[in-house]
């Protein structure tokens, strides 16, 4: 397993300055060779000391995990049993990066390989295919992935046959320019033509390089059913839908993903359904704005199997469209008493139905629920302009729908806001934070912050910090802005906030979320939490750690009459500045 950490030598290394720092202080000494003096080395540490310092954040952007991310998983490689009587004698190496979507993905693919007669492996030096699930939504992401590209390239003298392939967002992105780029590369893999590649290994084994980037309207793989990736048995993913249609100005996603399209209910249904059977206790249902999820009944947008076309807009086209979703709406009883809020989108947030009937997500969710009070289902990500107050109260009605909402703000400041083409305001946000305190009190909310956008002002900066003050998010993932090639943001906007200025308000946003993170996990001390045990801790195999609720880690001494997969109570009696420690009670 490969932990994004242990990558920041790798990548600071290629630093000119970092590398002049480094060296002295930890260059391998050749036998006999004594070590250097305290005084003598003084000078590199006092030197390295100051690097650290001046660029902290610039590091800190490695570190600080993407939406959703669990860090401890980026670049993990899987490894599956084989089909029996399938077996081709050819072994699979794959590593993702990136979002839950991504380890999503990796799942299906190794489905669709295994059905093919492959075998995975854990070294990619014996692999006959090495595939990397890639990342694009910043540049460091890209860097993480080229230079991991660089480590095989022994491996890939050493066994010419060897096909090196690049999967994911980074390789929607660049298409055919990374086989040019990357000389090792040799298959280039968009996120909706995975259906295609057994054919594209077909065509790099008969000499040649094989890309398909090809977006699709419809693809959702409802009907693959995903294989389990080093799963601990208890915790999984279900995609729910594809694509994004939000089109915000800093994002790649709707260029690397496609136009948004949800999946079939029921086959939702039956795959946490399958999970549950076999053990699992909790699932995550995934997309890039769950909240948008819709699904006539009539089933109109359900896939011809195999069907593929490309995205009728070009990016330019696209980038200069936000979709709008219309419909005759009639508010549903019991979750409004006045005038109907549309969103800015032209939904309504208590819950509109249709003139035709549909599902939509806060119907998906109670559909998910009700297979068993003793799985429980989370969701990730928001919108703010789409959560409804329907949702909110599924969330209520039901015990084993998480209270943890992800709702991204971004900025607190409306300009910087319509610049992000974020399709709300400041006052909208507000708005909903008050409905999800109002409807369910308990529930935990992380946020997503970019600091530094273009053009913002000291003072803007100022309305990110007084939202955070406002909210007090339970934890955040906060991010100086990144400016992406091909999005709306780079097209039209500078980026002309000082490197010194967005690590200087990065780090008051994170000592911000530090301070109100601590104050949320001290006020549950004293407090009886219903957690889900996954495992061991990670520090002790004497303790076993799980999620609460509201999405906090919690740990606490094993025992017997509990195990990993079983629910427990817990008495929090104390806590660090991002776990509850307890312990087990009746």
């Amino acid at each position: 397993m490969r932990a994004a950490l242990t990558l920041v030598p790798v990548v600071e290394f290629t630093h000119p300055e970092c590398a002049a720092l480094f060296g002295p202080l930890f260059r391998k000494r050749e036998r006999g060779q004594k070590m250097q003096s305290f005084p003598a080395n003084l000078s590199h540490y006092i030197k390295f000391y100051v690097f650290l310092q001046t660029n902290f954040y610039r590091m800190m952007d490695l570190l600080i995990p993407d939406k959703v991310h669990d860090e401890s998983r980026q670049g993990e490689a899987l490894v599956l049993e084989a089909v029996t009587g399938k077996n081709n004698g050819r072994k699979l190496y794959i590593e993702s990066y990136g979002c839950a979507m991504n380890f999503s993905d990796s799942e299906i693919v190794a489905s669709i390989l295994l059905e093919q007669g492959f075998e995975t492996t854990s070294d990619y030096n014996v692999a006959d295919v090495i595939f990397i699930n890639t990342c694009s939504i910043r540049e460091n992401a890209e860097q993480r992935v080229r230079n991991r590209l660089r480590e095989f390239t022994i491996a890939k003298v050493k066994n010419p046959g060897l096909v090196v392939g690049v999967l994911g967002c980074m390789a929607e992105r660049l298409k055919s320019k990374f086989l040019e780029e990357e000389k090792l590369v040799d298959v280039v893999v968009g996120p909706d033509a995975y259906r295609d590649l057994p054919n594209l290994i077909e065509q790099v084994d008969g000499g040649q390089k094989a890309v398909n980037v090809l977006l699709s309207r419809e693809e959702t793989y409802a009907d693959i059913s995903p294989v389990r990736l080093n799963s601990n048995g208890i915790n999984a993913f279900v995609s729910i839908m594809r694509g994004c249609d939000n089109m915000c100005s800093f994002c790649v996603v709707p260029f690397t993903r496609g136009r948004e399209r949800s999946r079939d209910p029921q086959s939702i249904v039956k795959e946490c359904t399958d999970l549950f059977n076999k053990g699992y206790r909790e699932v995550t249902l995934l997309g890039q704005n769950v909240d948008s999820y819709k699904w006539n009944v009539g089933g109109e947008r359900q896939k011809v199997k195999g069907e593929r076309q490309e995205l009728v807009f070009s990016n330019e086209e696209r980038q200069e469209k936000v979709p709008v979703y219309k419909e005759e709406t009639s508010i549903k009883e019991g979750f409004s008493t006045g005038e109907a809020k549309v969103s800015p989108t032209g939904g309504d947030l208590e819950g509109a139905v249709g003139a035709e009937a549909i599902t939509n997500f806060a119907n998906l969710l109670e559909m998910v629920a009700l297979i068993s009070p003793d799985l429980r289902v989370r969701f990730s990500t928001s919108h703010p302009k789409d959560i409804t107050d329907e949702v909110l109260y599924t969330i209520k009605k039901y015990d084993n729908i998480c209270s943890y909402i992800h709702l991204p703000v971004q900025s607190g400041n409306s300009r910087v806001l319509e610049l992000m083409n974020r399709t709300y305001d400041r006052d909208w946000y507000i708005d909903r934070i008050d409905a999800i305190r109002r409807i369910i009190p308990e529930c935990a909310i992380s946020t997503d912050v970019i600091t530094g956008f273009c053009s913002e002002t000291d003072e803007e900066h100022k309305d990110t910090l007084s939202m955070m003050n406002y909210v007090q998010y339970d934890f955040a993932y906060m991010f100086m802005y990144s400016e992406r090639p091909g999005t709306l943001a780079a097209k039209r906007y500078a980026d002309d906030i000082p490197e010194a200025v967005k690590r200087s308000r990065l780090k008051e946003i994170v000592a911000k979320q530090q301070e109100h993170s601590f104050i949320k996990l001290q006020k549950l001390v004293g407090t009886t939490q219903k957690v889900l045990i996954e495992g061991f801790s990670k520090k002790s195999n004497n303790d076993y750690c799980g999620r609460s609720d509201q999405n906090a880690m919690v740990v606490f001494p094993v025992g017997e009459g509990y195990k990993p997969g079983e629910y427990v109570n817990v008495l929090v009696d104390r806590s660090t500045t991002a776990t509850l420690i307890g312990k087990v009670v009746d």
